[in-house]
């Protein structure tokens, strides 16, 4: 007959600690390192500010250069080509829709704030009054804030872009690198392949290829779809006589960057706005044409335009733009849902990387990567000459 051993209990919960313990150390580790990675970010902002709008530039304009490219034209010709047309695609933008939002960003910010008072007003003497403390005082808070922005809003619309230094250097400073990664951007990939070597080069290459076109595709995406529901809100203020339709729709066009954040600030300064200039009924039909756009949005525009490429939980995409909103401001805000594509994209390759060693046994590191480097691939591999090998 075999003998069945008992463990002892205390040898069991002992091993328990040992694992808790364990593990315990290499959070600890892990919280310090990001830790000081953000400090580091945070002390050194002012240098990579300027390079990730640059880079979320050439994600955009990344593919019509490519084309231009593809059709013979030199790669300095084309990157000069679609940083011409982006540059007066930006001034036309500067030159007339800017300026207006700019001059009415005060009376915006006033109208909201009244907006929150008749709001806090009927709440309180309304049919169903509700006598509490703390939406009063909340409501309040938010009404205090928009009065005492509303002079700044107006200079401080266009001050984001110089959060760390002076708005002239780092516009210059950002258009030189979109440049420089629009003509260059090709022989990245290629050059990281190589300096990585025969084991991880190919895996660098794929890692870096799939964070470019999460990238490009959630910023092309987001334009889009924030263009779209600029329109169709835009179009229902005027149809309502709202006189400040352009700048909301403006206000609408740029909130959509900051998914659901952005959405959500914008659709209530456009129905406040509205119940203050025209009337409760008006700011009714505004808000449900902002609820039916976000339907559309959710539920037809991101899933069909975007597909499943993004793959965020809305929880993890709502942490990430407070989290960045928290520690970098508005920039953070916006850079904070392409950051957490990118590294979601990294997390995905390295689970495919051990789905592939569960079954086939092999190393993880050894084995090559998969995505072929074909003439749309840009890191297929280019000699000196331009031409592939």
């Amino acid at each position: 007959m075999s003998e069945t051993r008992i463990r002892d209990r205390a040898v069991i919960i002992d091993q328990g600690f040992v694992v808790i313990q364990r593990w315990g150390i290499r959070i600890i580790v892990i919280a310090a390192a990001l830790y000081v990675l953000g400090w580091a970010v945070g002390h050194t902002w002012v240098v990579w500010f300027p390079v990730a709008l640059a880079i979320l530039f050439a994600t955009v304009l990344g593919p019509p250069a490519k084309a231009l490219r593809d059709r013979g034209v030199p790669a300095a010709a084309a990157a000069g080509l679609v940083m011409l047309g982006f540059l007066a695609a930006l001034g036309v933008l500067f030159s007339i829709l800017i300026p207006q939002l700019v001059d009415e960003a005060p009376q915006i910010a006033d109208r909201a704030a009244k907006g929150v008072g008749e709001v806090q007003d009927w709440l309180v003497n309304g049919p169903l009054p509700i006598e509490s403390g703390q939406i009063s005082n909340a409501l309040n808070s938010v009404e205090d804030w928009l009065r005492d922005s509303a002079g700044d809003i107006s200079s401080g619309v266009l001050s984001t872009i110089g959060v760390a230094t002076n708005v002239i250097v780092n516009t210059v400073l950002i258009l030189i690198l979109t440049f420089l990664f629009i003509k260059d951007g090709h022989r990245f990939l290629p050059y990281v392949e190589r300096l990585g070597g025969h084991r991880v080069g190919g895996h660098l290459r794929e890692l870096l290829y799939r964070a470019w076109n999460t990238l490009g595709g959630f910023i092309r995406t987001q334009a889009l779809v924030s263009f779209i529901d600029a329109v169709l809100i835009g179009v229902a203020l005027a149809l309502v006589g709202q006189p400040l339709w352009v700048p909301l729709a403006v206000i609408t066009f740029i909130g959509g960057f900051i998914p659901i954040v952005g959405a959500f600030a914008s659709g209530a300064i456009a129905v406040l706005v509205t119940l203050v200039t025209n009337s409760p009924q008006d700011a009714l039909i505004i808000l449900a044409v902002i609820i039916a756009v976000q339907q559309l949005e959710g539920n037809v525009l991101s899933p069909m335009l975007q597909g499943k490429s993004m793959n965020l939980h809305p929880a993890v995409v709502l942490m990430a733009v407070t989290a960045g909103g928290s520690m970098f401001g508005i920039t953070g805000a916006f850079l904070a849902v392409p950051v957490t594509a990118t590294v979601a994209e990294i997390l995905r390759y390295a689970n495919e990387r051990i789905d592939t060693t569960l079954t086939t046994g092999g190393d993880p590191v050894a084995m090559t990567s998969t995505a072929p480097a074909t003439a749309s691939d840009p890191a297929a591999v280019e000699d000196e000459g331009g031409k592939q090998r």
